[in-house]
């Protein structure tokens, strides 16, 4: 048997699955007349699922599409190329691969494939993988799948269907808005479950495996992904992963580079080349000055983990000041807005809005001399004037 028929075997045993009901917006925007997308996105956050939805959706026979997961030990004797060319003689049209950094030189095949074939190419990567070369940014229409947000999470849980909340129009009507969705449900219940487990939809799969699972994710992109894609020096994994012990045991970290190298063990050059990866894998988020330039790079002004369910696994007892301010930075990423940390209050999004961010009781004291500023509050249903609740902001996406 050819590794072709092998992988069709497979390929036939993951379209044989069955779909989750839920179905991310993305999967509705992919622009089918592209003939190379990607999908991006950190490790659990649903890249694979959405891959088989795609699939079930195609008016094609199971011979015209072939579903790959380049990791597959099969992948070892060949390259995604070969693949696709014989794929293609026997009239394949459809290519989905997944986890494709897998293949190191796999931004080659790819442009001899949209060269040279007449198949259209899908395929997932890690949210750390290199698109923005000359070769593969014209060629490939690219998406980013990020972790679920709050609205996700409760339609996931409830099978009600909640509306997306325009960033403008959180901070004018935030009020009508928290009456419609507390006429619902009991948002503080779920938004607290939703810190624990709520970013990842695999939890449907096993609540109390979750954080076991998480912290298999997180090992899995810095031991295999940032390794491979960064070409990180093995015996240094130690020193990576110290960043996040670090990150685990501090209040907001607002980091000291000489005193992070030191604590690492490396240059500040090989660090910043650590915090990087980090980023780009979707484990820690970098805030940058509200500064404009170079510095935005060199010296962030906060880091956290990327979001309060990598603390909930990785940290005894993760500080709820922490927890709220890496939700709200992450939620306002994802969402497509620029988050910058402030010198009063804690953030500026988009250069324009300041926002102070903390718990049922937060005041004004601290942005009370600055225009266009909020409190943002932890544990209330509803606001008032510019004091938003917390939860109200995953609902932008």
């Amino acid at each position: 048997m050819s590794v072709l028929e092998s992988l069709k075997e497979y390929s036939a045993l993951f379209l044989s699955k069955q779909v989750p009901l839920y179905e991310r917006e993305l999967l509705k925007k992919i622009n089918d007349k592209n003939r190379m997308i990607g999908i991006i996105g950190a490790k659990g956050v649903g890249k694979t699922t959405l891959l088989l939805q795609y699939m079930k959706k195609q008016n094609l026979s199971n011979d015209e599409m072939l579903y790959i997961s380049v990791d597959h030990p099969l992948m070892s004797s060949t390259t995604i190329l070969e693949i696709a060319k014989e794929f293609a003689s026997y009239g394949g049209k459809l290519l989905i691969l997944d986890e494709i950094h897998n293949q190191s030189n796999f931004a080659t095949d790819l442009k001899a494939i949209w060269d040279f074939l007449e198949i259209n190419v899908i395929f997932s990567g890690s949210s750390a993988l290199h698109l923005d070369s000359a070769d593969l940014s014209r060629r490939v229409l690219k998406y980013t799948l990020p972790t679920l947000s709050f609205r996700e999470f409760l339609e996931m849980q409830t099978g009600e269907r909640f509306h997306k909340i325009s960033f403008d129009d959180l901070l004018t009507s935030h009020t009508t808005y928290a009456q419609e969705i507390i006429s619902t449900l009991k948002p503080l219940k779920y938004f607290k479950e939703y810190f624990r487990f709520g970013f990842y939809p695999f939890y449907l799969e096993d609540i109390e495996s979750f954080n076991m699972k998480l912290t298999e994710a997180i090992n899995k992109t810095i031991d295999i992904d940032l390794l491979q894609i960064y070409n990180i020096d093995p015996k240094k994994l130690r020193n990576i992963k110290k960043i996040l012990v670090l990150l685990c045991s501090s209040a907001p970290y607002k980091p000291n580079i000489t005193s992070l190298s030191a604590s690492v063990e490396v240059d500040h050059k090989t660090l910043y080349t650590y915090l990087y990866a980090l980023q780009k894998g979707k484990i820690i988020r970098m805030i940058p000055p509200t500064s404009r330039g170079e510095s935005i790079i060199k010296k962030p002004e906060k880091i956290y983990l990327d979001n309060p369910n990598i603390f909930n696994a990785l940290c005894q007892t993760p500080n709820i000041g922490t927890l709220r301010e890496s939700f709200f930075s992450g939620i306002l990423f994802n969402a497509g807005h620029r988050v910058t940390a402030s010198k009063k209050g804690d953030f500026i999004v988009d250069d324009k809005v300041t926002f102070e961010i903390g718990g049922k009781s937060k005041s004004f004291k601290q942005i009370k001399d600055i225009k266009n500023a909020y409190v943002v509050s932890d544990n209330i249903e509803i606001g008032s004037g510019n004091k938003i609740p917390l939860y109200l902001f995953g609902f932008l996406y």
